[in-house]
């Protein structure tokens, strides 16, 4: 059992993917936590010649730059090693060269100077995340849509989740992704595509809507990222789409995400609804596409349709950061709970079974 003050203060380290990051957390569950440190290190320039991240390059970059970042983050809260309760860092799911490269320095940091390990699910991290800016009562449902995952989940508290739903071939934020790759619009996608849509017409492509109506929460965007391939193609003149035309493409593709989503969430709030009868009905959105301004209008409106209070978390810790990790760790020590010095690192690690 871990002991400590109310407050407890945590170095968070996150390097699932192609975002390096480091931040120190002070606080307790129930209260918004003292960010007293937030460091982040994109490598967009290093993954943009290839369209998306490259694995390799990825590990390579943490290697060069987490020691800083760390080091960073310690020296603008004002801290030393010896005033932390605990070392939390991401140990899955994600690319396992750089899922190890902070796993590793946070056994190092914990173990040099006897600390608890809180080795943190990825996925829990957004899970929480929302509770870094407002003390949100449990439960929740969980919209998680990203580069890597699209899944909705019954939110009980720290380690009890139920899943609902989840893709059966791409996540959202990949579609997002490769549509813009397709189309040339650069990396990352999401914020490309969407800059792109703002001067399209929405309505100008029926792109098909996959499992619109069925029953269930699962989702699956594979045959919509064929759709616009294939529309793109038909519209090419030597190889090159007119620039109104790659606007419409996107808007008509953002229109329909955002359908499939308000389909899929539907589903999902009705199998929740009989989980929770009785309770406060709340939906969350967390990860890096919830920063979309467009979807999250959309799940706005059905929310307000169905009596659900709606919450997303701050733009800077929708995408991947040191702080969710953090916070997450802050919500384990609060409960007693920390990971030995042989915890392995995944690159699968289902948030519900």
């Amino acid at each position: 059992m871990v002991t400590g003050p109310k407050d407890f203060t945590v170095l968070g380290i996150e390097t699932s993917c192609d975002e390096t990051a480091a931040a120190v957390l002070r606080g307790a569950p129930g209260a918004v936590p003292q960010i007293l440190s937030h460091r982040l290190l994109t490598q967009t320039e290093e993954h943009a010649p290839y369209g998306g991240v490259v694995p390799e390059i990825a590990a390579r970059a943490h290697i060069r730059h987490l020691d800083r970042l760390v080091s960073e983050a310690m020296d603008e809260a004002g801290l030393g090693y010896a005033d932390l309760d605990g070392i939390a860092a991401t140990a899955g799911p994600g690319l396992i060269g750089g899922v190890i490269v902070g796993l590793m320095t946070a056994k190092a940091i914990a173990q040099a100077h006897r600390k608890p390990l809180i080795g943190v699910n990825h996925l829990e991290g957004h899970a929480l995340s929302v509770r870094l800016a407002t003390p949100l009562e449990f439960p929740y449902l969980l919209l998680l849509v990203s580069g890597g995952h699209c899944q909705l989940l019954g939110v009980e508290g720290p380690g009890h989740y139920k899943l609902y739903g989840s893709t059966i071939d791409d996540a959202v934020g990949e579609a997002f992704d490769k549509t813009a790759k397709l189309l040339g619009l650069g990396y990352p996608g999401g914020p490309a595509v969407q800059a792109a849509a703002e001067s399209g017409d929405d309505a100008r492509f029926k792109f098909p809507l996959p499992l619109k109506g069925r029953p269930g929460a699962d989702f699956s965007f594979s045959g919509l990222k064929t759709a616009v391939r294939l529309q793109s193609r038909k519209l090419a003149v030597d190889g090159k789409v007119a620039p109104q035309d790659i606007a419409d493409i996107c808007a008509s593709f953002q229109r329909t995400v955002g359908d499939v989503i308000v389909d899929r969430t539907t589903n999902a709030m009705k199998l929740y609804e009989a989980d929770v009868s009785g309770r406060p009905l709340r939906l969350v959105t967390a990860g890096g596409v919830a920063a979309n301004t467009v979807l999250r209008a959309r799940l706005e409106g059905l929310c307000q349709a169905r009596g659900y209070s709606f919450d997303v978390p701050p733009f800077e810790f929708c995408t991947d950061n040191g702080a969710m990790i953090a916070w997450a760790g802050i919500e384990r020590l609060a409960k007693g709970e920390a990971d030995a010095l042989d915890i392995a690192p995944r690159a699968r690690w289902p948030l519900a079974g």
